[in-house]
């Protein structure tokens, strides 16, 4: 009998030998940045370009193939408000549950700042201005909506340009007669579907990926630079499971879903998440997985896309925590109203920038100064915002992924059938 080694017990193989690997190469100065370049970096590299490269064709595909099957535009505008409505309440409180937490247990307080080590954060200063037009009022979010060269948009990335284009035209095409839209929506399905084999391709490099990335993480940064800042780490990853089990848990009941049903089933999605600290690498995956589960097509390739720039659960949370730990710092105390003016400028500023390369610190960047929090602060806890960004990609997969579920049972349009039919066929696997 053939054995097999599942997905997810490649990657967890694959995450132990990374750090055994780096942290050998984190005292072995000699070969460490020659296997870096040569070796480990383009592995990590090699695979996220593999994700990114279809994520968009097939966004794009299951988005106008959603929107033109769905009705008409009145339906996708309720579908859009409820869904809007739903990532704003859900961040909200993630950002009020971060708040409470590092006030509550303080992780900034009696740290010796002279004994934290201070990393580069230039490389983010650069895209920080782009994201404060963010906050700048609604004209410039709504324009910065609408591509004025969809191309362009596909080029750099921007996934709020492409949905809102992709919507627009999944709403001409579905008023088109029959016989007109229906050789264009064969060609989109034969493309989405296609993206998804790919997929399936591509996920058979992610064990040799997410090494690579957790090799070059452990060998440049080690251990010694968690040991200071291990309470602030301890409190972002507990604060990050409350919010999974406990917040997530109460909406998933309300709705008549078991969040720990849901981990089970992503449990290869959460891990691949986890270890590649990216929510790309794994968003066609929970498409796949959610539709399976009983979320209609058109639901699902809407809700996911647009929560992956808006339902950013585990990265909100994470950024009202490490604005407060900053300011502990530096002993700084804010007051009742500048803290609620840090949850509106969070609130506008975490929208839409999923695309930017280390999008918390970028979001931090722009909003630190509001509220009168020296940017310099960053420079402590970058050494170790690999570690915790992998945990808040986590919670931000679950998060997307009860989204979907639960705006189909809002909708009405929830495939309770499949959902028994998969639950059958999990158990019976176990």
């Amino acid at each position: 009998m053939e054995m097999r080694i599942s997905l997810a017990w490649q990657i967890v193989i694959a995450l132990i030998l990374g750090v055994v690997v780096g942290s050998v190469l984190h005292h072995s100065p000699e070969y460490r940045d020659f296997l870096i370049h040569n070796l480990l970096d383009p592995l990590g590299k090699i695979f996220i370009n593999l994700i990114k490269m279809i994520v968009i064709p097939l966004v794009l595909s299951m988005l106008i193939l959603g929107i033109a099957n769905a009705g008409d535009s009145k339906s996708v505008g309720k579908l859009g408000v409820k869904t809007i409505v739903y990532f704003e309440v859900i961040t909200t409180i993630a950002i009020i549950v971060g708040l409470l937490a590092a006030n509550i247990f303080k992780p900034g307080i009696g740290i010796d700042m002279s004994r934290l080590t201070q990393s580069d954060i230039s490389q983010y200063q650069q895209t920080t201005q782009e994201v404060s037009q963010h906050a700048h009022g609604l004209v410039n979010t709504i324009l910065s909506l609408i591509p004025s060269n969809i191309f362009s948009a596909m080029n750099d990335g921007h996934m709020l340009p492409i949905i809102f284009f992709a919507v627009i035209f999944g709403i001409g095409l579905g008023s088109l007669a029959k016989e007109t839209r229906q050789p264009l929506i064969d060609v989109l399905k034969a493309v989405s579907e296609t993206m998804f084999k790919v997929t399936h391709m591509i996920m058979l490099f992610a064990p040799f990926g997410v090494f690579g990335l957790i090799a070059v993480t452990v060998a440049n940064f080690g251990f010694s630079s968690l040991v200071p800042l291990i309470k602030l780490a301890i409190l972002v990853y507990a604060t990050i499971l409350f919010f999974a089990l406990i917040v997530l848990g109460f909406v998933a009941k309300c709705c008549g879903f078991n969040i720990f049903t849901l981990i089970r089933i992503l449990k290869d999605e959460l891990i691949l998440a986890y270890s590649t600290a990216s929510s790309e690498t794994v968003l066609p995956r929970i498409m796949e997985k959610m539709e399976a589960y009983g979320a209609p097509k058109s639901i699902t390739s809407f809700v996911i896309p647009i929560g992956y720039s808006f339902n950013l659960d585990g990265s909100t949370l994470y950024q009202s925590i490490a604005a407060i730990f900053i300011a502990q710092l530096y002993g700084i105390d804010l007051s009742l109203s500048q803290q609620v003016i840090l949850i509106l400028t969070l609130m506008i500023t975490s929208k839409g920038i999923a695309g930017v390369p280390g999008v918390s610190f970028v979001v931090l960047l722009a909003t630190l100064g509001t509220v009168g929090i020296p940017l310099e602060g960053l420079a402590f806890i970058a050494g170790i915002d690999r570690i915790l960004d992998m945990a808040r990609t986590a919670l931000n997969v679950i998060g997307n992924a009860l989204a979907v579920l639960v705006v189909s049972k809002w909708e009405g349009q929830f495939d309770a059938e499949k959902q028994k039919n998969y639950d059958f066929k999990a158990n019976d696997a176990l």
